[in-house]
């Protein structure tokens, strides 16, 4: 239909030979039929290529294969900026490799970002797959993500990167979010000198100081849960913490810059980089914390026995 807006899908891509059918597929199964996909290849040297070559074959005007000069390994925020360059939709959706939409994700989405055209984002819970295995001890382990905020609500700046900073794990995931392309073209797109680990976060943080933001209680998208993905890899060697304290430093930078005053804010910034910039502070204030809960259940109990005494 000519009255759908376009939504252009942001699929970069390296050596994911295993999943990258799985997510192509899960585009074309949408009940949404104004999209075009743009699989952007960061230097693969398995049969990915070729995969996402065959399918920009068999689906010309929808599905695009793009590559950097040379076929280059240029990391994830040139290669979604590459395909943002080459976009023509009106709405951006990202979506991993190894990641799947569920078949309502884009039709949902846009109704919701065309109804409140103040919007720069709207959200759901993404699940946590781990069954994808089909091992045994991996079908029970699936989850919901954490919203963290009343679900189906407009979310006013800046209230989502305080709630982000206070609460790690409210952080959307990129399989979840569909973007106004205006607004990311607005706030600069992603940040090149950060590629590889909470490239996502930068573009979020920019988007909620931005503009409102739609949370839903949907689930439209599953996060694939894999032991050599990058971010569990950088949990294992602990390039997690150093990728982490990178990105807080930018957001304090960038605060800085747009002049922002938000108290909020810049308190839940400020104890995000506690642990970094004051290890032993941060360890007081950890055990007082830990001594306050303990004196709580303490307290609790003792009013419960007073009571059964009474």
């Amino acid at each position: 239909m000519s009255s759908q807006p376009l939504v252009s899908i942001i699929t970069p891509f390296l050596n994911t030979e295993k999943f990258i059918q799985e997510a192509i597929e899960s585009v074309i199964a949408q009940t949404y039929d104004n999209w075009e996909l743009l699989l952007i290849d960061d230097g693969s040297t398995d049969s990915s290529t070729q995969i996402a070559q065959r399918y920009a074959e068999q689906y010309p005007g929808k599905v695009c294969y793009l590559e950097h000069e040379d076929h280059q390994n240029l990391g994830k925020s040139t290669s979604r900026n590459f395909g943002i360059s080459n976009a023509r939709g009106k709405y951006i959706a990202l979506l991993d490799a190894d990641d799947v939409y569920l078949p309502e994700k884009l039709k949902q989405q846009v109704g919701i970002l065309e109804s409140q055209p103040d919007t720069a984002m709207v959200y759901g819970s993404t699940k946590y797959w781990y069954s994808w295995t089909e091992n045994p001890q991996d079908i029970q382990r699936d989850f919901m993500a954490k919203l963290g905020i009343q679900p189906n609500t407009l979310s006013n700046p800046p209230t989502l990167l305080t709630l982000y900073l206070r609460d790690p794990a409210t952080i959307p995931c990129p399989c979840g979010l569909m973007m106004r392309r205006q607004v990311v073209e607005e706030v600069g797109r992603f940040d090149e000198t950060i590629q590889h680990l909470y490239e996502d976060q930068v573009l979020l943080a920019k988007l909620c100081l931005k503009a409102p933001v739609f949370v839903h209680s949907a689930c439209w998208d599953k996060y694939r849960q894999r032991s050599d993905s990058s971010w569990h890899v950088s949990m294992d060697t602990g390039e997690d913490a150093s990728a982490q304290l990178i990105f807080f430093n930018w957001l304090e930078k960038y605060l800085v810059q747009q002049s922002f005053k938000n108290t909020e804010v810049w308190y839940a910034l400020q104890q995000a980089l506690l642990p970094y910039r004051h290890p032993r502070l941060h360890k007081f204030q950890r055990s007082i914390q830990k001594l306050v809960r303990q004196m709580k259940k303490i307290v609790k109990s003792m009013g419960k026995r007073m009571l059964f005494i009474n």
